[in-house]
């Protein structure tokens, strides 16, 4: 398989590898060469930098403030991004949410959302995975009932990722059980954090660090503006997202970034043992592993020859 620029994307991708090189702060490119964990205040800084040069909204429409690139211009910059070393934006605003927002949400929720979600003015946190409901989604049981101009949220969602930080959460729950199908009866509802009755409990993981958490619904009101689309269509909602998330989640571009760094370091003697590259086992490896690389990046290369024709990301992503 072989890619071939035109001069256009050529100059757009020299434009975008100059950005990262020289607007990417220092002590956030040692902080992720390091390997460290990004403060969230470091990690909204950089995502105010991209809003500010007009790269927020990558996948966003024009009329909403985004970049209204091609699929090949998506494709240049995510490979920059991803050898740079830059950090990815959190994805559960930019790249979950708004989606879901700027295609089925009403006017009023587009004017009121749609831009601190792209300013990176509000964190947001998903709630999906709930105890007992997680690859089989359907069967969850965080229920939403209709009480006049609100609806009254009960439950527990789980594997909340960084749900601490959050203000706002996006969930998936149940507002019918009356349905011929488990699928049918969800719905898409905007939640305030600040609101009465939710409480933030923290999973540690074994690494010792809190990224995840339980976030617990005891009578929460949510007001009927915040649902999204209609009423038992969170489902197909919800669909759309995961899609948006999977394609975005193969990073093969950061593992290149990191298999480089990795043969820099294996070409150097330490304290005296012979580098790694003198090993013939480890570079054996190494080269079995670049190959795997190679063949996530050809499936990448299928899925951008689909959207590039007009399709929607399939199976591949």
């Amino acid at each position: 398989m072989h890619v071939t620029f035109s001069e256009s994307e050529l100059e757009f991708r020299e434009e975008v590898r100059a950005f990262f090189r020289d607007e990417l702060p220092d002590d956030i490119r040692e902080a992720m060469d390091a390997g460290a964990e990004l403060e969230p205040a470091m990690q909204i800084r950089w995502q105010k930098i991209l809003y500010r040069k007009g790269w927020a909204g990558v996948n966003w429409p024009v009329e909403y403030g985004g970049t209204g690139w091609s699929p090949v211009q998506k494709y240049i910059f995510a490979r920059e991004e991803g050898l740079a070393n830059a950090p990815l934006v959190i994805p559960f605003g930019l790249r979950m949410v708004g989606p879901v927002i700027y295609t089925y949400g009403s006017d009023e929720q587009k004017a009121r959302f749609l831009p601190d979600i792209l300013a990176s003015n509000v964190w947001w946190a998903q709630g999906y995975s709930e105890p007992g409901a997680g690859s089989d989604l359907a069967s969850l049981k965080t229920r939403a009932d209709f009480a006049g101009d609100h609806y009254v949220v009960n439950g527990t969602k789980t594997w909340t990722t960084l749900g601490q930080h959050a203000d706002w959460i996006f969930c998936l729950v149940r507002t019918s059980t009356d349905v011929a199908r488990r699928q049918e009866g969800i719905s898409f509802l905007l939640i305030d954090m600040k609101t009465p009755g939710i409480t933030v409990t923290p999973i540690i993981l074994l690494d010792g660090t809190h990224e995840v958490n339980e976030i617990h619904f005891e009578n929460v009101e949510v007001p009927v503006e915040n649902l999204v689309g209609e009423e038992g269509r969170g489902w197909t909602y919800g669909k759309v997202l995961l899609q948006h998330e999977r394609t975005n989640s193969a990073n093969t571009f950061r593992s290149e970034y990191a298999l480089h760094k990795l043969r820099e370091q294996a070409t150097r003697s330490v304290r005296g043992a012979p580098p790694l590259a003198d090993d013939r086992n480890f570079m054996r490896k190494l080269a079995a592993i670049e190959v795997d690389l190679k063949s996530l990046e050809y499936i990448e290369l299928r899925t951008l020859a689909a959207v590039a024709s007009g399709k929607a990301p399939g199976p591949e992503s």
